[in-house]
């Protein structure tokens, strides 16, 4: 908290709290009582300097109730989550010692809707784990097109000294992880680019954060995570404004700042 209240004196206007499953952070209060990273973001969210929270990685198996109630009770509390995921087969996931089932993630998923119904999420996939069948791999094809994700993190396996897949007898040919990968990007390209084309014509809150390569234009980013250029003077640069998406373009979007809110997200 001090360092959160020192970085919002030097202009910082938004926090994201970091960690290897950061939602399994927890800490004493001054009083010594351990407290949820729900808590902690509710402290954070009273700074009033402080407009944007967010945290990431996060593991499903620890994502606690209180943390959903956060997302439906807290405003300055994004509502996109990265939520790494790996595979989409339970017997990989198994071997994977993930700590959760495909159900487990899809209810998951399901119940944070509940909470928040405009909240996006991103994810973390492996393809070609040892073992892993054709089977498997559209398993996760499969959960991919349920869940229908905003971005996501994709690559092929490559072992790592001392673990227990590195010295596995079924390793997946570097062809076959190849053309695996590329099916698999191929689908998350596609559901990237549907949400942010659902974006245009929407209005957004966007905060603005450095200058853009052509003149009298500055960058800012969504709450979705999503780059926007706009033209708007250098001065606004650290606040946060109401933006109408105009265009898709290439990997960002293009919008025109607005004086009065239209429902933004």
């Amino acid at each position: 908290m001090d360092e959160v209240r020192a970085l919002s004196a030097t202009g910082v206007r938004e926090i994201t709290l970091i960690g290897q499953n950061v939602n399994a952070y927890s800490g004493p209060d001054r009083s010594g009582t351990n407290r949820s990273l729900a808590r902690l973001i509710e402290l954070i969210s009273e700074i009033e300097e402080i407009d944007r929270i967010r945290y990431t990685t996060s593991h499903p198996r620890d994502m606690r109730e209180d943390l959903l109630e956060a997302h439906r009770d807290v405003p300055k509390l994004m509502p996109y989550i990265h939520l790494p995921v790996q595979s989409g087969s339970d017997r990989v996931l198994h071997e994977m010692n993930r700590g959760h089932s495909r159900r487990d993630y899809m209810d998951l998923v399901d119940r944070i809707r509940s909470y928040r119904a405009d909240i996006a999420f991103s994810s973390d996939f492996i393809v070609g784990f040892p073992g892993e069948t054709d089977a498997d791999f559209e398993d996760t094809l499969a959960l991919v097109r349920t869940v229908n994700f905003a971005s996501a993190f994709s690559f092929m396996y490559s072992p790592r000294l001392g673990t227990p897949a590195a010295g596995a007898a079924d390793q997946i040919d570097e062809v076959e992880k190849r053309q695996r990968l590329s099916k698999l990007q191929r689908l998350l390209d596609e559901q990237r680019a549907a949400f942010n084309l659902a974006c245009v014509d929407k209005t957004m809150t966007v905060l603005l954060e450095k200058q853009g390569r052509h003149f009298g234009q500055l960058v800012g980013k969504t709450p979705y995570l999503q780059s926007v250029h706009l033209l708007a003077p250098t001065e606004l640069i650290g606040s946060v404004v109401n933006v109408k998406i105009a265009a898709l373009v290439s990997n960002s979007l293009s919008g025109r700042m607005l004086k009065e809110l239209e429902s933004p997200v």
